[in-house]
């Protein structure tokens, strides 16, 4: 066996080589690296414009938040005259679409048909289970969510934001 101080020398060398193959990508790991589809910013200011555009020329005041798979926030917008609360349920609307990977307005409809899975609704204080929340779904891949609040019923909203969604096919 070698000396303490070559051991010492040793386990440097080892570190430095792991450290350069994790650097370069060539060390594997306990858990599987996978591609993360993203929305670029300029895509999900596209949806934001179109689904605030549609509820326009619908003549309905609202917010429109778009947040990443994460839950967290991308784009944010509210149009002149729109209620305070509007940022606010647009953004849950849009964080339980990405969250839960389904249309607000279908989750709303799951539970009063199956009412056991109620509890759904108070999984934390982000969760908004009313109209008006999509899943955004590029490639496969839920990238985020759409969420508009406060034209004067869930349908309206979800149709606002589901023209957000449509801006994005037209880009693709």
């Amino acid at each position: 066996m070698g000396s303490l101080h070559e051991i010492s020398f040793l386990r440097v060398v080892i570190g430095l080589c792991v450290m350069s193959l994790v650097g370069t990508g060539y060390v594997a790991t306990a858990q599987h690296a996978h591609h993360v589809a993203t929305l670029p910013l300029t895509l999900a200011q596209k949806a934001a414009t179109a689904a605030l555009a549609k509820c326009q020329t619908d003549g309905y005041l609202v917010s429109v938040a778009i947040v990443d798979p994460g839950g967290n926030m991308k784009v944010l917008v509210r149009d002149d005259g729109a209620g305070p609360h509007t940022t606010d349920s647009s953004t849950k609307k849009a964080y339980t679409s990405a969250s839960l990977r389904r249309s607000t307005n279908e989750l709303a409809k799951l539970i009063n048909q199956v009412p056991n899975i109620e509890g759904l609704r108070d999984m934390n204080e982000n969760i908004l289970i009313l109209g008006g929340g999509l899943p955004i779904i590029i490639a496969g891949d839920i990238v985020g969510g759409i969420g508009v609040g406060g034209a004067p019923g869930a349908h309206l909203d979800e149709a606002c934001a589901q023209a957000g969604l449509d801006a994005l096919k037209k880009t693709s």
